[in-house]
């Protein structure tokens, strides 16, 4: 039972390279400079790929990225399809990845709640 989610991750990990590297070299999407692919969540069957992604850009700038990575999925698919021979190319779904936006304002208000030292003394 275990077998096809860790094929699963296998080829989400391969996506996940593939798909950096052809929005490195081969992409020309000015939008998509950027852009940081951060994981990628198969389905069991292989047949759709949930692709994260981060980027130093604010709000604005993410929404324009989503909409870049949104009209590059055709050509991205079909890169995929054929550098890694799958059997079907997954359906792509990208996702802004907000884990380190998240992480950095936890950190923040952990900070303002941790005792100061001058508090101690």
């Amino acid at each position: 039972m275990g077998l096809p989610f860790r094929r699963a991750d296998r080829v989400g990990d391969l996506i996940r390279r593939e798909i950096s590297r052809l929005l490195l070299r081969e992409v020309k999407d000015p939008r998509l400079r950027q852009v940081v692919v951060t994981a990628v969540r198969m389905s069991p069957d292989l047949r759709h790929a949930r692709i994260f992604f981060t980027t130093g850009g604010g709000g604005t700038e993410r929404r324009a990225e989503l909409q870049g990575l949104q009209a590059a999925a055709g050509f991205l698919r079909g890169r995929l399809g054929r550098s890694l021979r799958l059997r079907y190319a997954p359906e792509l779904a990208f996702e802004v990845d907000d884990s380190v936006d998240r992480s950095l304002h936890i950190a923040a208000l952990l900070k303002q709640v941790a005792p100061r030292e001058s508090d101690d003394e």
